[in-house]
């Protein structure tokens, strides 16, 4: 079935079953297929993964990283997706693992039910309703150490404990909460991090080659190479919400979104902020070459059922020819697409607005273009959240021809947040959340 199909045959212009030339015409006319009316966004087709047991997952590729999944299936893949160049076949990549919230003595914990897992890029293939697993590469230190998704460092992540949240686990300086994916040309990936937030090269077999982080940071006792190359204005990055998309323009530069407002002066201004930041870094220099602000539209645009500034983030970018990107802005029940073009005069590198000392800060500005910002304009392609089929969540979105977007969600490992994410034996109560890919036809293109 090819990916594009939308169920219909052609008509032929024929009465030899007794059928009006009218009446198929008229049926033509009525517009595509699964109910959406001509001219608009349309879903083509949708692809499931299935049971696969996180145990048998992830032992297979590093043994022993999963001594007990806790009844968890593989999901997370969906934290972004990328064309291998073969039809129907995508790179994806897990986030840091199973993790949850639960509330204990009035403040939240964040728990790792199997804190042993690792990272993973993962080849899938789209065929027919399903989702199939091709290859997976564990992300690993220089030495094939698995890397973890654990927090870093202490005082600037959150604290990690297991699966009941009455257990503190262990930082490690190697963990990753992996996210956006790229594959180069010479078959090494890029992936970007939460938590530095940091740019990651690794190997095509999946070494961490290096792992560019903001100036400032200090991250020591990492088993692999840890250069200081980014802002350090990202040290102000919201708790959770670092890079989460990425991108590959056609020169080879690469474009970082930062998921949401930054801290700055503090939490408080993130959280009422609708002013986030897209970086440009070279591959070649091994240096941020440019950053740009970018504005979301108010979060009852993008998601009428919300009324929460915080809950906006950015979870994917799309490279769509020349300096063009498609800008995916979002809660987690909707989302939207937007077209931005990375112009050189929207550059504010090096600006005072990368000068954590200013005040009013960018995320302050309740109309940066007004303070004289050169904030990017964008112009919007789709609103997925009005489109039948979409699920919620998405985070990963790829180009597949001229009209045609997958999207694929995170499923969050189909946990939940609370005490009730587990039963009396430890084992998950399955959201039954799937991860989904699904094809989305555009009516005009890009």
């Amino acid at each position: 079935m090819s990916p594009h199909a939308d169920g219909r045959r052609p008509a032929r212009r024929t009465a030899a079953a007794g059928v009006p030339l009218a009446l198929i015409a008229a049926l033509i006319a009525a517009g595509p297929a699964m109910g959406a009316p001509s001219g608009e966004a349309r879903v083509v087709r949708t692809a499931t993964l299935g049971d696969i047991p996180l145990g048998a997952f992830s032992n297979r590729l590093l043994p022993g990283t999963a001594a007990d999944d806790r009844g968890v299936d593989l999901g997370g893949i969906g934290s972004d997706i990328y064309p291998t160049g073969r039809k129907g076949e995508f790179w994806t990549v897990t986030d840091r693992g199973p993790n949850g919230q639960i509330k204990v003595t009035g403040t939240k914990r964040r728990t790792f039910p199997v804190p042993g897992f690792d990272p993973a890029i993962v080849k899938i293939r789209v065929s027919g309703d399903t989702v199939k697993v091709l290859k997976a590469i564990p992300v690993t230190t220089s030495s094939g150490k698995p890397v973890t998704g654990l927090p870093n460092q202490q005082g600037r992540d959150e604290a990690p404990y297991d699966y009941n949240a009455l257990t503190a686990l262990s930082y490690n300086p190697n963990g990753l909460d992996t996210e956006g994916i790229v594959r180069a040309s010479d078959g090494t990936f890029w992936l970007v991090d939460e938590y530095g937030p940091s740019l990651v090269h690794v190997s095509a077999r999946g070494k961490v080659l290096t792992r560019y982080v903001p100036k400032g940071l200090n991250l020591t006792g990492a088993g692999y190479p840890v250069v200081e190359a980014l802002p350090s204005v990202l040290l102000h990055r919201k708790i959770n919400r670092g890079f989460e998309g990425l991108a590959e323009l056609p020169g080879g530069d690469l474009v970082l979104a930062v998921q949401s407002p930054l801290s700055l002066p503090d939490t408080d201004a993130a959280e009422a902020s609708r002013t986030t930041r897209l970086l440009r870094f070279s591959p070649k220099r091994k240096t941020v070459t440019a950053e740009y602000a970018y504005r979301f539209d108010p979060v009852n645009v993008v998601d009428p059922s919300e009324d929460d500034t915080s809950e906006l983030k950015i979870s994917s970018v799309v490279a769509v020819g020349g300096d063009r990107l498609l800008v995916e802005e979002r809660t987690d029940k909707a989302a939207r697409l937007q077209l931005v073009c990375l112009d050189r005069s929207s550059n504010i590198l090096d600006s005072t607005w990368d000068d954590d000392t200013t005040s009013p800060s960018l995320e302050q500005l309740d109309d940066p273009a007004a303070s004289g910002v050169p904030v990017l304009a964008k112009k919007p392609v789709v609103d997925l959240g009005t489109v039948a089929g979409v699920p919620g969540k998405i985070e990963g979105v790829a180009r597949v021809d001229h009209d045609t977007l997958a999207l694929i969600n995170d499923n969050d490992f189909g946990m939940t947040d609370g005490a009730g994410a587990f039963d009396a034996d430890g084992r998950l109560v399955d959201s039954g959340v799937e991860t989904t890919v699904t094809y989305v036809r555009l009516p005009h293109g890009l």
